[in-house]
């Protein structure tokens, strides 16, 4: 059903909102980490590496599809928030259209890109079979994964986010029990862990389908939205492509970090790969912060309630302050212990990681400002924002901050950990200097 987000306790409807997407965003680091674990199960570390570096290359593909689709949930939203179910259907109309088109383009695209990715991505040779027919399987999926990833950007719009919690938990269910199918029962090795994404993908739109037709009322439709309106695509584009393109340009940089990690030895990657992913879970909150700024704000824009969409703005930086605070906190006393669960016990790998996470917590608190600011922006349409404000952060902070702890202390890990923080702080003082100049000319 429609939620209207104009109304009532701003906390108590962030929080309603927010809860669900987090619980989604946390299944699908999970659906994630299933096909690893399962692989290594069964299978040696030529299996292991092709899933885990096709993973990583699917979920570049996927982070890009996701900020693409923010435009569709902010003019969706706008339109609810106004009250105008005929710019409701031509947004979701130009929605399916929009990504019918790029789901094409990129299925074609990276299907013959294949061979070309997998030497850029450095697989090691035992592994460059299994990691080319993992990707093969999944780039041929991306239909299904895109339309997944646009029918969740429909609801989030419609202020929904529990209807894609529930397709996300079907697929992540489904993904398990095929993974152990084709994986442990049938041996099909990295093949049977693409499958198993791929068709749990299928399973989840199947089921999504059959809930937008039991909720007609919900999606005014007709023949007509699904026409191109030059219009509405350009204002989707106008939002979506800078958020894209950010989350794009932040995934390579990520990427050249761990490339300068690299060069420092096997237990210097390993230590930055596991509390990589330690601080994937310490970041669902500020993901989940974003889409819920980004979604409220925009409804209430579009009801003309921009007091209210500035109290989303600063409830969701104390909500990720508040939780990032307490991470960074615990985190001084725990770093070692929260890498070693990741680490296999290797000692030299736990204290490096100790002294990585130390410092790169506190990028939980500043990343959950500027996080916040970009929903918030992309809401107004001024997503450009965003992409400007983490371009100057990784060109100007992250990457070279890395570069210069990894050349000038060689030893320890810990000042390559505020490469991340600093930058986010960067970030967020560009961000809070523009709203105070929108606020200053009255455009928000």
């Amino acid at each position: 059903m429609r939620h209207d987000l104009t109304r009532g306790s701003v906390l108590k409807t962030m929080l309603l909102f927010s809860l669900p997407y987090l619980l989604s965003t946390f299944l699908q680091t999970l659906y994630g980490l299933a096909d690893l674990f399962i692989a290594g199960q069964f299978n040696g570390a030529d299996v292991i590496s092709a899933v885990s570096i096709g993973s990583q290359v699917m979920h570049f593909v996927t982070v890009v599809i996701v900020g693409l689709a923010m435009g569709s949930t902010v003019l969706i939203s706008r339109s609810v928030g106004a009250k105008d179910a005929r710019q409701t259907g031509r947004a979701i109309g130009s929605t399916v259209i929009v990504f019918m088109a790029v789901a094409v383009i990129a299925t074609v695209a990276l299907l013959l890109l294949t061979g070309r990715i997998v030497s850029v991505m450095s697989t090691p040779p035992e592994a460059v079979s299994q990691t080319r027919l993992y990707l093969m399987i999944c780039f041929a999926g991306i239909p299904a994964i895109t339309a997944y990833n646009i029918i969740s950007a429909v609801f989030r719009g419609l202020g929904d986010t529990k209807s894609p919690m529930i397709f996300v938990a079907v697929a992540c269910v489904i993904n398990i029990l095929l993974d152990v199918l084709f994986i442990g029962t049938f041996g099909m090795r990295a093949v049977g862990a693409a499958l198993g994404t791929v068709l749990s993908q299928g399973c989840s739109v199947v089921f999504a389908l059959l809930a937008i037709r039991r909720r007609k009322a919900d999606f005014p439709l007709t023949r007509r939205d699904f026409i191109p309106s030059r219009a509405v695509t350009g204002q989707m584009l106008r939002i979506g492509v800078p958020v894209a393109c950010q989350d794009a340009f932040i995934q390579v940089s990520f990427l050249l970090i761990t490339i300068i990690a690299n060069q420092r030895g096997v237990n210097v990657a390993a230590a930055v790969g596991v509390v990589e992913k330690i601080i994937g879970i310490m970041f669902l909150v500020p993901s989940a912060m974003l889409s819920t700024v980004s979604a409220l704000a925009a409804q209430n824009m579009g009801a003309n309630r921009h007091d209210r969409a500035r109290q989303v703005l600063f409830i969701g930086i104390g909500i990720t302050a508040l939780v990032g605070t307490v991470f960074s906190v615990w985190a001084q006393f725990d770093a070692e212990w929260l890498v070693g669960l990741f680490s296999g016990g290797e000692a030299e790998v736990t204290v490096l990681g100790g002294q990585y996470l130390s410092a790169y917590v506190f990028d939980c608190i500043a990343a959950g400002a500027h996080f916040c600011f970009s929903g918030y922006f992309c809401a107004y349409g001024k997503s450009w924002v965003s992409f400007a404000h983490n371009v100057a952060s990784i060109v100007l902070c992250r990457i070279p901050v890395a570069y210069f702890a990894a050349q000038h202390w060689p030893q320890t890990l810990y000042p390559m950990g505020w490469a991340a923080p600093l930058g986010s702080l960067l970030s967020a003082a560009i961000c809070a200097c523009v709203y105070l100049w929108m606020r200053k000319k009255k455009k928000v």
